[in-house]
Order: C-alpha cells, then sequence, then structure tokens
C-alpha cells in the first residue's frame, strides 16, 4: 500500500477536529488505466496500475447513531444516520461504505487525500476501499481484499447512483503502483505484470473536471447493454466475430465496435513481443477509439493528447478514467517523464498540472 498522505498543518488533524485521537487510519491508492477502458461492465480485460497519490481516513467510535464524516481538504462534514445514505456529494461514497461494511453504531470519519478529484483517477474508489479497509482494521468487517472492491462496486450502484464495472474499485484495492494490474473482470482472475521496459508512466490532469454521475456513464452503459443483446451475447466481451457489430444501428454500432476493439488492444498488449513503442500504439488507438466512438472525450483533452503523442519521448497518450473530462496517461521514455511533462503543459495552459509522477 502507498505510503499514506500527511495532512498540512493548515488542515486540521482528527484530534484537532473530534478532540480525541482516531481508533484506526487507513488509507487507499487511486488508479490510472493504462489499456481496456469502459470494457469492465462488459466482462471484459483491463490493465490499470495504482498511483502514488493516496486518501487516507481515520475512524473512531462516537457512541452515537450517527455518523460524523469531516473532509479535511474541503473543510466539509456531513452527519447522517447508521445505516442511511448522506445528502449528496463525498459523504455518499462514505455513507455506502459504512453501511454496506457493517458499521453498526456511529463513527466519525476523518478524510484526507492527494488523489485529484474529478480527474478520472478514481478518487471515489480510493475512499471507498479507504473506508472499507478502515472497518476492516475495525473488526467490523471481516473481508478480503477482492471482496472489499466488490463491496466498494456495490457502494457506487446503491448510494451514488453510478451503474460502473469493478476495474477501479479492484485497482485500488489490490493494484500498486510499480507494476500493471491484468484483471479479468468476468472472473476477477488478475495477475501483476511488469510496465513495458524502458518506460514509465506519466499522468497529466486535463483541468476539465467530470461528474461521472452526472456524466453519460450510465447513458453508455445501457447503449453496450443493448448492443449485447442484439447481437445474442451476455456481454460484448463474447463476441467472437468483430464484423457482426457493424450490423447494429447508430450509435450501438460505434459504441460495441469500441468494447470489441478495445479488448482486442489489450490481448495484444500481452503478447511476449510487444515494447513500448508498440504498447503506445495501441494506446494511441484507444484515444481514438474512445473519442470517435465511444464519444467520451473532451476537446481539451483531446488537445493535451495530441501534444503529448507528437512529443519525440512519448510513446503514446490517451484519456484515461469514464472521460468527459479528467486526465490523460501517457507512455514517456524512462526518465523523461518530468521534462516532457514541463514542454507540454506550458503549449498546453495553465489548467493543466502534472499528476504523475
Amino acid at each position: 500500500m502507498s505510503t499514506p498522505a500527511t495532512p498540512s498543518a493548515s488542515i486540521p488533524t482528527f484530534e484537532q477536529h473530534f478532540g480525541r485521537a482516531p481508533q484506526v487510519t487507513a488509507s487507499a491508492p487511486g488508479r490510472v488505466n493504462l489499456l481496456g477502458e469502459h470494457t469492465d461492465y462488459q466482462g471484459g480485460f483491463v490493465l490499470p496500475t495504482a498511483i502514488p497519490q493516496v486518501t487516507t481516513v481515520a475512524l473512531g467510535a462516537n457512541g452515537t447513531r450517527e455518523h460524523r464524516v469531516f473532509a479535511a481538504d474541503l473543510n466539509e462534514q456531513s452527519v447522517f444516520a447508521v445505516g442511511g445514505n448522506a445528502e449528496g456529494g463525498f459523504a455518499r461514497y462514505v455513507a455506502g461504505a459504512l453501511a454496506l461494511g457493517g458499521a453498526p453504531d456511529g463513527l466519525d470519519v476523518h478524510v484526507t487525500s492527494n488523489v485529484p478529484m474529478g480527474a478520472g483517477l478514481s478518487s471515489s474508489a480510493a475512499l471507498e476501499v479507504a473506508v472499507l479497509r478502515g472497518l476492516r482494521d475495525l473488526g467490523i468487517l471481516d473481508a478480503s481484499d477482492e471482496r472489499i472492491a466488490l463491496i466498494a462496486q456495490r457502494v457506487e450502484h446503491e448510494f451514488v447512483g453510478v451503474q460502473c464495472g469493478i476495474m477501479d474499485q479492484m485497482a485500488s484495492s489490490v493494484a500498486n503502483s510499480a507494476t500493471m494490474l491484468l484483471l479479468d473482470t468476468r472472473s476477477l482472475e488478475r495477475h501483476l505484470l511488469p510496465l513495458p521496459a524502458g518506460a514509465e508512466v506519466l499522468v497529466i490532469d486535463s483541468g476539465v473536471p467530470r461528474k461521472l454521475a452526472e456524466s453519460g456513464y450510465n447513458e453508455r452503459r445501457a447503449q453496450v447493454e443493448e448492443a449485447a443483446r442484439l447481437l445474442g451475447v451476455t456481454e460484448l466481451r463474447d463476441v467472437q466475430d468483430p464484423q457482426s457489430v457493424e450490423a447494429l444501428p447508430q450509435p450501438l454500432r460505434e459504441r460495441a465496435r469500441h468494447v470489441v476493439s478495445e479488448n482486442a488492444r489489450v490481448q495484444a498488449a500481452l503478447a511476449a513481443d510487444v515494447d513500448a513503442a508498440r504498447f503506445g500504439v495501441l494506446m494511441n488507438a484507444s484515444h481514438a477509439s474512445l473519442r470517435d466512438d465511444y464519444a467520451v472525450s473532451h476537446p481539451r483533452v483531446d488537445a493535451l493528447v495530441a501534444l503529448l503523442q507528437a512529443h519525440a519521448d512519448v510513446f503514446g497518450a490517451r484519456m484515461t478514467g469514464a472521460g468527459f473530462g479528467g486526465a490523460v496517461v501517457a507512455l514517456v521514455r524512462a526518465g523523461q517523464a518530468s521534462a516532457v511533462a514541463q514542454a507540454v503543459l506550458a503549449q498546453y495552459g495553465p489548467e493543466g498540472r502534472q499528476v504523475v509522477p
């Protein structure tokens, strides 16, 4: 697990806000996805990696029938009944994790995070997993890392209203920042794989925020489910002939084409002879598919990706996360990530910022 975030002197600690020490502290990382976008809710294959940034929660019993959740970085507090949901915002993720994690009595929860919010780097999954880990450390929840991810996914579905796949929660719960996580999102079989030799990961936030539940995410999921139904398969992962999707009506044709081709790109990235240059070509193709067929990119994100792809030390670049704004990920020559970021951001503008490394 990554090193927990350390609150700055200006951010109140648990002790300062609640007047006593917490019982446990737990953390979980954000993630960036290298390949396999919008395939996890169709039983597909994904290749995420954890990022160094983490969300940290401190928890302690408060002797009441209410949970009190304080987001120190936002200076926001939410209070809601045990087993209930919060009114909105960040607290819904905490409320869902506490309810589904089985918290029987009131808890005080202090949250700090250096995972960028609204950037497509799974700040919500990191929060859910961190809270569930905290419940496990308290002895309330008896769960493996895999089960924690599955509970966190239910939080999204039942408390937040986003019908997400399992990738983000699994990456936050079982991945690390030194390897790629190859995850079969149907069976949950997984393997940790090395990054392409001679390369490192660069993540830049475009500065265009997105709100997943308010975006077209649920619409895209409904579209690919309908495409699978029309094709007579359980999930688009089961499509044997990629050409079969061309008979679908628009926009189902384009949506299905992306999912089927994206699964193929992940499989191609696993070939023994794939080097950083070939991996980068697959990333570039993934972005084009997300932009044109899945229609989840944004003009500013496209501009940032284009600048990265044009740089001599970049093997490939693409949007990452659900889209509609957020971050981009690039595979760059080892040792050159910071130099690439500096050069690209000078052209892109002040709204962008380097996140990883």
